[in-house]
């Protein structure tokens, strides 16, 4: 087993104690002209009239990491890394492509980072002031970070893994022990470790951690478990991809599993994957993930990310762009996708007026957005056509500052199997930038959130303590009357990643669409790691590729239009 090894990170801002007088305003942003906002709001609680303040001095914070896991050799690392190499050994351009791309999300900034790799020119514009989309975070008045989710990256995320390389970055990622850890719903307060050894290889450490779990799964359970996973693995990939058309639910029932697997590890497993109940969710999915997790040793193994996305993941990214000649535009909304008589993009339209003109064009925005802006004339084209059946789920994330530093939890991401929440984790633990040795930030995902993400933040937020007040029955009760909140911060997304349904796994575009000139990326579109950040990474890697290839048909196509204009009208 590996032993932790400390590191240590130097902030400003050691007063943790905090209290607040007055109401903040409500903060709306939005992610489309067309799209239900993101809301956000935070509560001020009132202490005896007085107001804190944040003093700032250098503070020495040293959190409990675990080492990097060697997935330099793994097959998926090295391919994912081969395909990083393409862009950079690839023929230089005798004139760059000017690729322009709507979307700053992971998407939309790995298809510019690989197109910069490659020699040409990105113009990536984002329709809000901030980037990352799926992982955007913001800070509030008080300097604390609140986000769009809470961001795990797995050992299985080979293509992140590559990013975070070759951005000399890997040190940003905190990694935890491995091990996956389960609430007890029927014992109050406690919670049921899976455990992986680091001695045995995959599949055995995998095989290793379920068995040695007597809590929530009998041995009798796990045997009909394991029966019912014989064809997956057996049957490999074909098989997988075979089991789009069942929900979990319903596959769970034609191989014999017994309830109960169900309700103790797949509940809390869709809904960490997907946002939904296994009811709802395609067995492809689970499938998918279990594949990735146990065939690589440290395929499961998580890590947090040491601070806010933005600035610690996306601004990265930003800066390798800029540094090879392609430019980023936040504050930059598309309005319509312009056409040529012959049905090919003349140029995104901004909200602001403006015209952007380019050889190539990519929409890397969430798959409701985008079909918000499908113009007319493609419509029934059918690779856009089954974009219906792709919609997004909706989640809420939820951040609570409480008074005082909680005990009943880990150094780890934990799973609640609480019916309103999915996973959870004390950030002031976790994360490095977030890190109070005085008090607990909690951040949880609401999910599934269908029936919630319209109602309000104060009932968002009663629901939320009722279900911590089983997680932590001696420290937490649901009227405050034990640890009180200081403040809390909810972010709603109606359109989170897309809903992995049954049979949804036809209607997922390629990156190359059939409009000369015109590209998608996003986690909806074709590649083999579904609705997750390392799926957004590697399709606009992807998207970068199919660009790269065209170069030749896409650089004669603009010389030809450039000439057509320079063609003087008869009088």
């Amino acid at each position: 087993m590996d032993t932790g090894c400390l590191s240590s990170m130097n902030i400003n801002g050691v007063n943790q104690a905090r209290s607040f007088v007055g109401q903040f305003s409500t903060q709306k942003c939005f992610a489309s002209s067309h799209h239900a906002s993101f809301a956000v709001k935070s509560l001020v609680v009132r202490n005896k009239g007085r107001r804190s303040h944040r003093r700032h001095s250098a503070l020495q914070i040293v959190c409990k990491d675990f080492p990097r896991p060697p997935l330099e050799s793994t097959i998926n690392y090295l391919e994912a890394g081969q395909l990083s190499s393409f862009f950079r050994s690839s023929e230089r351009p005798s004139k760059p492509l000017q690729v322009v791309i709507a979307g700053a999300g992971l998407a939309g900034l790995s298809t510019a980072k690989y197109l910069a790799d490659a020699g040409h020119k990105p113009i990536l514009l984002e329709a809000r002031d901030v980037l990352g989309g799926k992982i955007a975070a913001w800070k509030d008045e008080d300097g604390d970070w609140y986000e769009t989710g809470l961001h795990i990256f797995f050992g299985a995320y080979p293509n992140i893994q590559n990013l975070f390389g070759e951005l000399g970055i890997e040190d940003r990622l905190q990694w935890k022990e491995h091990s996956m850890i389960f609430a007890m719903p029927n014992k109050p307060g406690e919670f049921s470790r899976f455990d992986f050894p680091e001695t045995l290889p995959a599949p055995v450490n995998g095989i290793w951690a379920i068995l040695k779990n007597n809590e929530m799964l009998t041995w009798p359970e796990k045997v009909k478990f394991a029966i019912g996973l014989l064809p997956a693995m057996l049957g490999g990939q074909p098989y997988v991809e075979a089991q789009d058309g069942l929900t979990v639910s319903e596959w769970m029932k034609k191989q014999g599993v017994p309830d109960r697997v169900n309700d103790e590890v797949f509940i809390a497993m869709s809904k960490a994957l997907n946002f939904i109940n296994p009811d709802e969710l395609s067995m492809q999915c689970i499938l998918i993930a279990l594949n990735r997790f146990l065939q690589e040793k440290h395929g499961s193994k998580m890590a947090f990310l040491d601070g806010n996305p933005p600035e610690r993941l996306c601004m990265p990214i930003v800066d390798h762009i800029r540094s090879r000649g392609g430019e980023v535009r936040l504050n930059s909304r598309i309005k319509k996708i312009e056409l040529n008589p012959d049905g090919t993009v003349k140029h995104f339209a901004l909200t602001d007026g403006t015209q952007i003109t380019g050889d190539a064009y990519v929409c890397a925005a969430p798959v409701d957005i985008f079909k918000l802006l499908v113009p007319q004339e493609w419509s029934e084209i059918s690779y856009f056509k089954k974009l219906e059946k792709l919609v997004g789920v909706p989640v809420i994330n939820v951040h609570i500052w409480f008074d005082r530093k909680l005990k009943n939890t880990y150094d780890h991401l934990l799973f609640s199997r609480s019916p309103l929440l999915s996973v959870y984790a004390d950030m002031s633990v976790t994360c490095k930038e977030y890190y109070d040795p005085n008090r607990s930030m909690l951040e949880l995902v609401f999910a599934p959130a269908d029936e919630w993400v319209g109602r309000s933040d104060t009932e968002i937020i009663d629901a939320t303590m009722e279900e911590l007040a089983k997680l932590f029955p001696d420290e937490i009760a649901a009227d405050q009357s034990k640890a009180k909140i200081l403040k809390y911060h909810v972010v709603k997304t109606p359109r989170s990643v897309y809903k992995t349904v049954p049979n949804c796994e036809p209607c997922r575009p390629l990156q190359r669409s059939p409009i000369e000139g015109f590209y998608l990326a996003g986690d909806y579109t074709k590649q083999k790691y579904l609705a997750s950040m390392e799926g957004a990474v590697l399709s606009g890697k992807l998207c970068a590729q199919s660009i790269v290839q065209d170069y030749s048909r896409l650089s004669l196509r603009s010389q030809k239009i450039l000439q057509s204009e320079e063609v003087p009208v008869a009088s």
